[in-house]
């Protein structure tokens, strides 16, 4: 009486099993890249704030110090300047905080207002150490992403979300 047995198969992962380990990774690998790559809104929102603090910081050594300091943009960069004793403009170099600076790529400085007026030539902001502090708008945009740093009539300086239009003008959100 003997018995016929079905051969020994060797079991191997099934098609179900391999779908499950592949889906699993690929939400590990979404999740890491998305740690590791921070949003262009994100990145944004940071260049805004970092710019509001060196405008603040800039306008504050302006009256401290006595000398006038003045802030320049092209596109993709701005830098700061002193006016020397002889009137002449110098780029700020002695100062880390106030350095020149690249803003990450894809990243613009889009648009310039001073005093609700859109800034002609070049964009520059100029804080004297007496008077008024300049009331202005400074548009950052990344792809779609717009941010704005404005300064009121009194000096407070903020970072707003917002998104501009055809004119140049913030609409904000």
């Amino acid at each position: 009486m003997g018995r016929d047995r079905a051969p020994a198969r060797t079991r191997g992962f099934t098609l179900i099993e391999m779908l499950v380990v592949m889906l699993i990774m690929g939400l590990a690998v979404g999740l890491a890249s998305a740690i590791v790559r921070p949003d262009s809104r994100a990145q944004l929102r940071v260049e805004a704030q970092r710019l509001a603090q060196l405008l603040d910081l800039a306008a504050s050594e302006s009256r401290l110090s006595g000398q006038t300091i003045a802030w320049t943009a092209d596109g993709s960069g701005y830098r700061f300047w002193r006016m020397s004793a002889d009137s002449e403009w110098t780029e700020v170099r002695d100062s880390d905080l106030l350095r020149a600076r690249t803003l990450p790529r894809g990243m613009r400085i889009s648009g310039l207002r001073i005093e609700s007026m859109p800034a002609r030539g070049a964009m520059r902001l100029v804080f004297g150490p007496y008077g008024p502090a300049p009331s202005f708008t400074i548009e950052l945009s990344m792809g779609t992403a717009r941010y704005a740093v404005a300064a009121s009539p009194i000096g407070e300086i903020t970072v707003l979300p917002g998104a501009g239009n055809s004119r140049g003008r913030l609409a904000l959100r």
